[in-house]
């Protein structure tokens, strides 16, 4: 940030529909990235001038007649608790005080959230309110703050992890329920119920993004998400899916035989695509690429897809792969980034899906994991064979994160044999790697994973020094 400049954030408001209903409130994300604050009519106000460095949070007073309507408002002691901000005021008291920054000359330059994913997305209520204050103060330089704390959403700390790992777990639970009840004759949205009832039964905000449960030729469509048709015998089963828990995401995909065996043909696939699945993961490190990633996981897939007969050259696996195998995960299931080619930093978490979906065999394949990349010198392997048609037996691994140099991969695998199922323990890599010699990779990684915060999402004093001295270069 620019010194004597102000950052302005705006939790937001609730959509109306019509009559008194209202679409689900979603907190601007990177509001409750900096605050843990996930609620309607708050604003966060950084100040930087020669005088002081501020964090100011305003949020509603609490009305005791609307609160019977609509519930409990957040008060002041739970704001400061939660976001590790003292001065915590009333929104009445937001206007005057902006204008009175404003006329003194206080404030030069204002920093709003501009981000948009595309053009013809309606725009953000910070978007909004950007526009307000750049007709009600023209001349004053309106600069977007996103691209800023972008940098530092990609790399997690301590707490979030903690939050996608218990995620991941809740999917990882959910997704045994549901092997459990499937069978030849069921239907996909019976699969989706299964999956959500589980998720919720065990804390889960809900479901990450629309859960995805396609059978047969629907499991060749990538965004599948009708859910409606009946699982058919000798058909594969493929969901992708994951839980929220506390605003952070998983996301997962696994392919199931409906009758818990694989065909030849349906073994055959998948084995290629679980090898670029494993290719990626044991490549996957600081300083690598998501694109360097993607041309492992296409030669692999190419490699098998020749095998197969498909292709007759690898490079044309475009046919039957279409996406890209990563992505950035966090609050978001595609997490945002500073640039999307920037290389993978200690703290990133990132997917590892390589799929095939061959329209011809009505077969869809598509295995996702999660990886959390830190830096350790040498590589564990902790991978436990299971019997024969035993379905899962979870090993969970409590590890110190935030102290620990390498990647942590978070894999839960399915793999078969001749009789049935043959599932595996999760897998746990951590590989070897150096460092990014970057000034703000490290100023970064030292504020957000090593400084223990205040609350569990973190002292916003301490993101505040980490979005000023990623904005400088310091």
């Amino acid at each position: 940030m620019d010194q004597d400049s102000a950052l302005l954030l705006f939790s937001g408001i609730e959509l109306h529909v019509s009559a008194d209903e209202y679409l689900p409130f979603e907190a601007n994300r990177n509001f409750f990235y900096l605050t843990g604050l996930r609620r309607d009519h708050m604003i966060l106000m950084m100040k930087k001038t020669a005088k002081e460095e501020k964090s100011i949070l305003f949020i509603e007073e609490a009305d005791l007649n609307q609160e019977r309507w609509f519930g409990r408002k957040v008060t002041v002691s739970e704001a400061q608790e939660i976001t590790g901000i003292d001065d915590v005021r009333f929104l009445d008291s937001f206007e005057g005080m902006v204008n009175r920054l404003m006329a003194r000359e206080d404030i030069g330059t204002l920093y709003f959230d501009c981000y948009r994913y595309q053009v013809e997305d309606l725009p953000d209520y910070n978007m909004v309110k950007a526009e307000e204050f750049a007709k009600k103060f023209p001349g004053r330089p309106i600069k977007d703050i996103a691209p800023v704390i972008a940098a530092l959403r990609m790399q997690k700390d301590a707490d979030e992890i903690a939050l996608v790992r218990q995620a991941i777990k809740i999917t990882d639970d959910a997704l045994k329920f549901v092997m459990k009840n499937l069978k030849p004759g069921c239907t996909e949205y019976q699969a989706q119920a299964d999956f959500e009832y589980k998720i919720f039964h065990e804390g889960a905000d809900g479901t990450a993004f629309p859960t995805i449960a396609g059978s047969g030729a629907n499991g060749t469509m990538l965004h599948y998400d009708t859910n409606r048709d009946v699982c058919e015998d000798e058909t594969l089963l493929l969901m992708d899916l994951g839980a929220k828990f506390q605003g952070y995401c998983a996301d997962i995909t696994r392919t199931y035989p409906v009758n818990g065996k694989y065909t030849d043909r349906q073994r055959q696939v998948y084995d290629v695509v679980l090898a670029a699945n494993r290719a990626v993961a044991k490549a996957a490190k600081p300083g690598m690429t998501l694109k360097e990633l993607d041309d492992i996981a296409k030669d692999v897939l190419g490699e098998g897809c020749v095998k197969l007969g498909l292709i007759e050259k690898k490079e044309d696996v475009g046919t039957y792969y279409m996406h890209g195998v990563s992505h950035h995960l966090g609050i978001d299931v595609h997490d945002v980034t500073a640039a999307w080619n920037d290389k993978l930093r200690p703290g990133a978490i990132i997917t590892d899906e390589p799929g095939l979906y061959i329209d011809e065999w009505e077969i869809g394949i598509r295995i996702e994991d999660d990886i959390l990349h830190s830096q350790i010198t040498k590589l564990l392997n902790f991978t436990r064979e299971v019997k024969e048609n035993v379905l899962y037996q979870i090993i969970i691994m409590g590890f110190f994160l935030h102290i620990l140099r390498g990647a942590l991969h978070m894999h839960h695998d399915i793999g078969h044999s001749q009789s049935g199922y043959c599932l595996k323990h999760p897998v746990i890599h951590f590989t070897g790697s150096n460092i990014v010699n970057d000034s703000n990779a490290i100023l970064v990684y030292a504020l957000r994973c090593y400084i223990s915060p205040k609350s569990i999402y973190g002292n916003n004093s301490l993101r505040m020094i980490a979005v000023q001295n990623l904005q400088t270069g310091a």
